[in-house]
């Protein structure tokens, strides 16, 4: 299958090993990768800050860049939960909204791809160690996509996988609002970290950059010997 990878800001500026490791697995299963260098921001931090009109313009760049495409992934349900939400945004334009729905039709997070679309569960990966995960808000909530990760955690050889207590709770990302209310964030990045070391996990794994940025940062701080990964890094060990 021909794949269309939509890399996300966090991967191209933070975290390029992931990008690195989602076409390496999506290519081990058979797929051709395409990446599209006219991507840039999908728009969400300007939306989720009241921003709609100013974020409207990256959207249509976003929609015209992977128009083409016969499926998009992404490793992150929080960027991939904003292409399908584009339809909504545009709901009341006879040009773009079509344009929209067409894209969201095709836009998958990893996880999602593999499973439900690839139909794979087993993709060859190994670790040792115990491991826990912690379920975004934007991909469990809004995208949907709960199982997918935890059945191919499943059979990542030598694996131990722990269940994270009050797993729902928010981390305290959400983007914009750990900064604009950094002290309600901290508390509730306080109350993930405290979840985890009561795992005794020693890997902390997650499906969204932004989540793992701010749940690893905080266990630095904390001194916790955590190693966070992004579930792509973690299907990509061999």
């Amino acid at each position: 299958m021909r794949v269309t990878l939509f890399a996300t800001c966090i991967v191209d500026m933070f975290q390029s090993d992931v990008g690195i490791a989602t076409v390496e697995v999506l290519e081990r299963l058979g797929c051709e990768i395409v990446f599209p260098s006219g991507q840039v921001c999908c728009g969400q931090p300007a939306y989720n800050s009241g921003y709609v009109e100013d974020a409207k313009k990256a959207m249509k760049k976003m929609i015209a860049t992977f128009e083409d495409a016969e499926v998009i992934v992404t490793p992150s349900g929080s960027c991939a939960t904003m292409f399908k939400d584009y339809q909504h945004v545009f709901q009341d334009d006879p040009e773009w909204r079509p344009r929209a729905e067409r894209l969201a039709d095709k836009t998958y997070e990893l996880t999602e791809f593999i499973v439900d679309v690839l139909g794979i569960e087993d993709v060859g990966a190994k670790l040792e160690g115990i491991a826990t995960y912690h379920p975004s808000c934007h991909m469990t909530r809004l995208l949907g996509v709960k199982d997918a990760p935890m059945k191919l955690l499943s059979h990542v050889e030598g694996l131990e996988m722990q269940p994270l207590p009050n797993a729902q709770n928010c981390c305290g990302f959400g983007g914009t609002f750990s900064v604009k209310m950094g002290n309600i964030s901290e508390q509730m990045v306080d109350e993930k970290v405290d979840s985890v070391t009561e795992t005794k996990a020693s890997y902390l794994i997650g499906a969204d950059g932004g989540c793992l940025m701010n749940i690893g940062g905080r266990m630095q701080r904390r001194g916790k010997p955590v190693k966070v990964m992004h579930i792509a890094e973690v299907l990509n060990s061999r």
